[in-house]
């Protein structure tokens, strides 16, 4: 080879090692992220396991006078003072530690309290 085609052909070297190195770098962020997204759902998962066996379905049978008398009593009191059962589902699904604001609601909580959350259930109060 002459000095010039072996020039050319480290050149041509180097370029497909930088660009190999890019992809490698990319694989890498990919693969991170895929870890992190497998973590989370992970603890998810467990979490709702958790739940699933501490829970027993209840049923509440109401005859149909009692219906009617809390239909009358929601129409004379828009805005009932005793804290309602969706509250206290609202409250047990955080306190599993799942978000239940309006920005991330549904997703698991990883990073402690969320002011929206913990808004959300003083307004409710």
């Amino acid at each position: 080879m002459e000095k010039k085609n072996l020039f050319e052909h480290i050149h041509e070297l180097e370029t497909q090692m930088n660009h190999m190195h890019g992809d490698m770098g990319r694989l890498k962020l990919a693969v991170k992220e895929l870890l992190e997204e497998n973590q989370r759902l992970t603890i998810e998962n467990e979490q709702l396991r958790r739940v699933l066996k501490k829970e027993v379905p209840v049923e509440v049978k109401v005859a149909e006078p009692q219906i009617a008398e809390i239909l009358k009593d929601t129409h004379s009191h828009p805005y009932p003072e005793v804290v309602g059962e969706g509250y206290d589902n609202l409250a047990r699904l955080y306190h599993e530690g799942f978000h239940i604001c309006n920005v991330y609601y549904g997703h698991l909580r990883t990073e402690g309290d969320c002011l929206f959350c913990l808004s959300f259930l003083n307004k409710s109060e």
